[in-house]
């Protein structure tokens, strides 16, 4: 691969498509090294990406709701360091779904997918990311407890909140890290999640979410940011 020995590198787990795959362009655009991961052996956006990145874009696979993978990439990335370990996996059910319609196995597959899955990744990757340098994931406004007066989304609410709930756990075990322990949350996009009429392009969602995270470099502690920058209610 052909890298810069003072470019930063951005580990973006999530990268296919949509928002994982904007930050994976973003993070290219503005000079750094990426690895971003899939999930199949599908070719993807991603795979696109790479034709035009001049070296500087690499993809590892990987299924975050299955343990034994995520502890093989951490064995193929072994010996690396990451200024940047960005999880952004996710999924969503129906925005009318609630509790009462929903079945064993659908609310398993959100809580697995949106937060045991993306806390695996980072517990297993946290070595690999450099001393000063930054851990984030995706999370969503949704996932605001204080925010919720509306209702609607019930699952997706809750798989995020439980999310961030885990990353304020990870931070308290982790008090005294210099790195930045970041939730993120980056509008409503559209996306295929978002929708068409959401009111944020993917180009204007992940511009906006880069230059917060890129802002909190640096700064020890765990933040909730919305793609302004702004603090969000937990």
């Amino acid at each position: 691969m052909s890298q810069s020995p003072s470019a930063p590198t951005a580990l973006i787990v999530g990268a296919s498509r949509g928002l994982g795959l904007g930050l994976a362009r973003e993070y290219l655009a503005r000079g750094w090294h990426v690895v971003g991961t899939v999930r199949g052996g599908a070719r993807t956006g991603l795979h696109e990406l790479a034709l035009t990145s001049a070296g500087r874009l690499e993809i590892e696979t990987v299924d975050i709701a299955f343990a034994e993978q995520i502890a093989a990439l951490r064995t193929r990335l072994a010996g690396r360091s990451f200024d940047l370990l960005f999880v952004n996996a996710g999924i969503a059910n129906g925005p009318k779904e609630t509790v009462t319609g929903a079945t064993n196995e659908e609310f398993a597959h959100l809580m697995v997918t949106n937060a045991l899955g993306p806390m695996r990744v980072i517990e297993a990757l946290e070595t690999l990311v450099a001393p000063q340098g930054t851990i984030a994931a995706m999370s969503s406004r949704l996932g605001s407890v204080a925010d919720n007066t509306n209702g609607g989304w019930e699952i997706y609410r809750a798989s995020k909140a439980a999310l961030n709930m885990l990353m304020r756990s990870y931070a308290a075990r982790h008090a005294g890290d210099r790195r930045a322990v970041l939730v993120m949350t980056p509008g409503w996009v559209r996306t295929d999640m978002g929708g068409p009429n959401a009111n944020l392009s993917i180009e204007e969602s992940v511009t906006g979410v880069v230059n917060a995270v890129i802002s909190q470099a640096g700064k020890p502690g765990l933040r909730y940011l919305d793609y302004r920058g702004q603090t969000v209610p937990w």
